[in-house]
């Protein structure tokens, strides 16, 4: 059930975000958006230097067969960095996005997932932004941006070189206690993970995701003792 259906509205030229007609399922996730505290997410927030290199995932709820659903896609495993690994569409702004501090990371998100997915953004609310975050090993700061698939578009792999594969994962599957797993990278150090969709999804994108579950409410006791070891590659 809907409230009244919108679009994300423009206004001068710029993106802004709105929680017009979103779905009532999407409730707790927009709670948790608003008052989801920086260091709730991750211990890695961005170098109060203004160092790093900007950029935004999308983090697109649809609704399909079996429910809520996130847009996931596999990136190729030729690539130099997280080769093969599942993540949110996104990447670092360009000078077309605009500022990084206004309505940068909306355009960028948008951009990217219709570069890598052929989302068609038209289709796209966005509702939320999740506070800047930072990847120390790619030196990116991160902002993670929020949206409703309000009406759904085919999607797939554009560049091969780019990306394996563009999949959905339902909701369900990622509350799913046999779904789930603590990742453990030779190097020591673990997070969670989620088996789904053939993919073992870890890193940055599964700490998001694993947050999300947690303040929106929708987390399910899991075993966190049952680990899936990652190469020394990942």
């Amino acid at each position: 059930m809907t409230r009244a259906s919108h679009t994300h509205d423009i206004q001068d030229g710029d993106l802004v975000l709105t929680k017009d007609g979103l779905p009532g399922w999407l409730d707790p996730v927009v709670h948790a958006v608003e008052t989801v505290e920086p260091l709730q997410l991750s211990r890695f927030l961005p170098p109060e230097d203004g160092g790093g290199r900007q950029s935004a995932v999308l983090i697109l709820f649809g609704e399909g067969e079996l429910g809520p659903e996130l847009l996931l896609m596999e990136r190729a495993s030729s690539l130099r960095s997280h080769a093969g690994q599942p993540s949110f569409p996104g990447g670092a702004l360009d000078l077309e996005d605009g500022d990084p501090k206004a309505d940068g990371p909306l355009r960028a998100a948008l951009r990217e997932a219709e570069e890598e997915t052929g989302l068609d953004p038209r289709g796209v609310q966005l509702f939320g932004v999740l506070p800047k975050l930072y990847i120390p090993v790619s030196g990116f700061v991160v902002t993670p941006v929020l949206g409703w698939w309000r009406e759904p578009t085919p999607v797939g792999v554009v560049d091969p070189a780019e990306t394996a594969r563009v999949f959905t994962v339902p909701v369900a599957d990622l509350t799913d206690p046999g779904n789930r797993a603590t990742a453990v990278h030779p190097r020591g150090h673990a997070g969670p993970a989620f088996l789904v969709e053939s993919a073992l999804v870890w890193g940055f994108t599964a700490g998001i995701i694993d947050r999300l579950l947690h303040y929106a409410g929708w987390e399910r006791p899991w075993d966190r003792d049952k680990q899936v070891p990652l190469d020394w590659r990942a």
